[in-house]
């Protein structure tokens, strides 16, 4: 699928698989290597970098659009949390972080305007684990009242396809 873009203006971005923050400046050629679950995977500079899709609009690409309720409150809204992170995709399959049963905890600090997620990766070695650690903070942020978000890589217990959700299994090929 590689397709060559210009950015159409400054993008956040995470390198792979570090998760480290970076930003590509607008006017820059990129690749776009994948687009699966909503994000990016492009390279630039040499660099393989993964753009959230609510920003791929500055890649020239229809973008996410994360939408929640004005629920009139300046409390955070554990379900728009819920919400968010459905949005939320492991890099290597299009099945979500929550109905891969990634996700063990989360709980909110109304007080800090904090969210602390505790969760877990389909595998202790997952290179990918620090991209998808920096997707989870990235989109929870975007949650109305989030100021901050903490994720904490948990492996006890150890992930097993049966936390999947029937529909992930069966979207998966698992589910006999």
């Amino acid at each position: 699928m590689q397709k060559m873009v210009v950015t159409q203006r400054a993008c956040p971005a995470r390198r792979v698989p570090s998760g480290e923050p970076t930003s590509i400046p607008e006017g820059q050629f990129i690749t776009i290597n994948q687009s699966l679950g909503g994000n990016y995977t492009v390279t630039w500079q040499g660099n393989m970098l993964r753009i959230d899709g609510t920003d791929a609009q500055a890649i020239g690409q229809q973008p996410e659009v994360l939408d929640f309720e004005n629920l009139g409150s300046d409390e955070i809204n554990e379900e728009q949390v819920w919400q968010a992170l459905n949005t939320i995709y492991d890099p290597e399959i299009p099945i979500s972080l929550v109905s891969l049963g990634l996700v063990y905890k989360v709980a909110l600090n109304q007080a800090t305007k904090t969210v602390q997620i505790d969760m877990t990766l389909t595998a202790p070695g997952c290179g990918m684990g620090p991209v998808l650690v920096g997707d989870v903070k990235y989109r929870v942020a975007k949650v109305p009242n989030v100021e901050s978000v903490a994720v904490e890589l948990v492996f006890d217990p150890p992930w097993s396809r049966e936390m999947m959700s029937e529909e992930a299994q069966l979207e998966a090929g698992l589910f006999f």
